[in-house]
């Protein structure tokens, strides 16, 4: 039996034990934080929140709930991220639902959203023109939206499987008629003149996908992560098209990879833009690089 089936569940042990043997088993498999995710994979099969848990944990795990842990706990050995296994990922202050072949967003993303908002903290009642360049799950977008409340955006992407999730969050935050969404090659077809940019490039060189995690390399559109040969490729695109696609006084916001701040904002310096800050994760990687079009 291979390790990602080993997991055997009892219909009649209690919840609590069921957790702390997927604890160990998802330890075994090499999984980060397996006690989170084991916890979070018990409460989805279970049909419970964290609160409903503490008062039930001395109840028995039941044949329904038995059966979808064993599942769940195969599929996150075999290094499936926990988000794709329940199909939804908690980004900023929102549940977006995550979608097979369409990159899978993360905290460290939130980077991006935080420094966009802080650029713009004093035009929040301004009907701002929005643009997410690769707009993958649509999160930036939504994000963006949920904080600025009378700005319209636009979301463009070149996968159709992109462009459903990205509608589909939109649909479920509740922000479908304020976005358009495009499909497209970054801002090719665009001819607006827009007061934000942002985007979460790929920015992985090409040779180093497949040094990448399991969860990102088995499960994440190779679209989404190629940067090409140093990584820069898209980042150098997007930056030769910014002048025409900023307003006079607009910013752009990107994420970058790991050791990449300094050469991407040269790039944005490069291509007539003013340097308008660099932002941490929260690990302490520089991960989101801002520039303004000067007035």
């Amino acid at each position: 039996m291979s390790e990602a089936s080993a997991f055997e569940t009892r219909p009649d042990e209690t919840r609590e034990k069921a957790l702390a043997r997927l604890a160990c088993f998802l330890e075994a498999s090499s999984v980060e934080e397996a006690r989170k995710d084991a916890r979070l994979l018990l409460f989805d099969a279970c049909g419970l929140t964290h609160a409903e848990y503490l008062l039930s944990s001395e109840a028995p795990l039941g044949e329904t709930a038995a059966s979808l842990l064993a599942e769940h706990a195969a599929r996150r050995a075999a290094r499936e991220p926990v988000s794709r296994i329940l199909a939804t990922r908690g980004f900023w202050t929102l549940d977006l639902a995550v979608f097979p072949d369409v990159l899978d967003p993360r905290p460290d993303t939130e980077s991006v959203v935080a420094l966009a908002l802080s650029l713009v903290a004093g035009r929040r009642d301004e009907a701002l023109r929005l643009l997410d360049l690769g707009s993958g799950s649509g999160a930036l977008l939504c994000a963006l939206l949920a904080e600025l409340p009378k700005a319209f955006g636009v979301a463009v992407d070149l996968s159709p499987q992109a462009l459903l999730a990205t509608r589909t969050n939109m649909a479920r935050c509740g922000l479908a008629t304020r976005a358009a969404v495009l499909r497209g090659l970054w801002g090719r077809a665009l001819g607006s003149a827009f007061d934000l940019v942002v985007s979460n490039p790929p920015y992985v060189k090409s040779d180093e996908i497949d040094q990448l995690s399991p969860e990102v390399r088995l499960h994440d559109p190779r679209l989404a992560l190629d940067g090409g040969v140093d990584g820069f490729g898209c980042i150098r695109e997007i930056a030769a098209d910014l002048p025409r696609l900023l307003a006079p006084g607009g910013v752009v916001v990107l994420e970058v990879g790991l050791g990449q701040a300094r050469e991407t904002a040269a790039l944005l310096a490069a291509a007539g833009l003013e340097e308008a800050g660099i932002r941490r994760d929260a690990g302490g990687r520089e991960r989101a690089v801002a520039a303004r079009r000067r007035l």
